[in-house]
Parts: C-alpha cells; sequence; structure tokens
C-alpha cells in the first residue's frame, strides 16, 4: 500500500533551508579548523624583515652550505656540508620538527654532532615533513632553512 503525498511549498521549503544548512555548516566547520589550526606569523613585523632580507639571503649563500635529511628509527639525521662536499659543524644550531599543515606534531630536535652530521631524536610517522633549521656560522653568519623530509611508511 503506497500513499501518493502531495509535493507541497513547505516540503520545498525544508528542503531548501535543510540543504543550504548542511552546505553552511560545513563551511564553517572546515573554516573553523583552518583558523585552529594556522600556525601562525613567521615575523611580528613584515615590513622590517623585508628590509633585512636581501643582506640576509647574500650572506647566507656566501656560506654555500647544503643541508639534506634523512630519517632513521626514531631519529632524525641533518647533514650540512659546504661547497667541497666536507661536513660543517656549526656554532649554533636550533631546529623544530613539524608537518606542514599544524603544530600538533611539533617537536624541538636536539642535535648531537657525530660522524660529519647532526643526529637527534625523533618521533615519526610516515608522511611529509619540515625541519625549520637555524644555524649560526662560527664567524656569526646566520643560516636559516625549511629542509624537506619524507618518511615511508615501515621506516
Amino acid at each position: 500500500m503506497t500513499q501518493n503525498r502531495e509535493l507541497t511549498g513547505r516540503h520545498v521549503a525544508a528542503l531548501f533551508v535543510g540543504a543550504f544548512g548542511v552546505i553552511i555548516g560545513v563551511n564553517i566547520l572546515l573554516a573553523v579548523n583552518a583558523v585552529r589550526s594556522f600556525p601562525g606569523l613567521e615575523v611580528s613585523n613584515s615590513y622590517v624583515a623585508s628590509q633585512q632580507f636581501d643582506t640576509a639571503r647574500t650572506a647566507q649563500q656566501a656560506l654555500g652550505w647544503t643541508v639534506a635529511a634523512t630519517a632513521g628509527t626514531d631519529q632524525v639525521r641533518l647533514r650540512v656540508t659546504d661547497q667541497t662536499g666536507r661536513p660543517v659543524q656549526v656554532a649554533q644550531l636550533d631546529a623544530v620538527l613539524g608537518r606542514a599543515t599544524h603544530v600538533q606534531d611539533d617537536q624541538l630536535l636536539a642535535f648531537v654532532f657525530a660522524d660529519g652530521a647532526y643526529l637527534a631524536p625523533a618521533r615519526l610517522g610516515p608522511g611529509n615533513w619540515n625541519i625549520r633549521m637555524k644555524a649560526v656560522a662560527a664567524d656569526g653568519t646566520t643560516f636559516q632553512q625549511r629542509v624537506i623530509l619524507h618518511v615511508a611508511p615501515g621506516e
């Protein structure tokens, strides 16, 4: 026994409001989560930072350093080399390991120089990671770089 129900204006209005309610609700949810997970500002005053950018970049490039990162079992290996490929031992090294999309997994890395590379314990899951490093050369030159690290499943 089927009953034929008439489609009234109230039914159409309810469908219209319900459909747009779902769309608006999902948009609000996504916007709130995007704002909550945004890491924040890189610099407090972008104008002042831009005034020093070219000078800092030229000094950093003059060092001729190359940086590469690899992941081991619960460990990050950061290799800093000069123009000739020899390992560089920096005066100071600060680094944060994290995901590009959120800050929940950020870890401050405590690197130790051994066998021509910097080693630090880390909790790593599969996927893409960023190492935001800041090193100071023996002459006081600051070297900053974001190093991409890919961890394959099972590593």
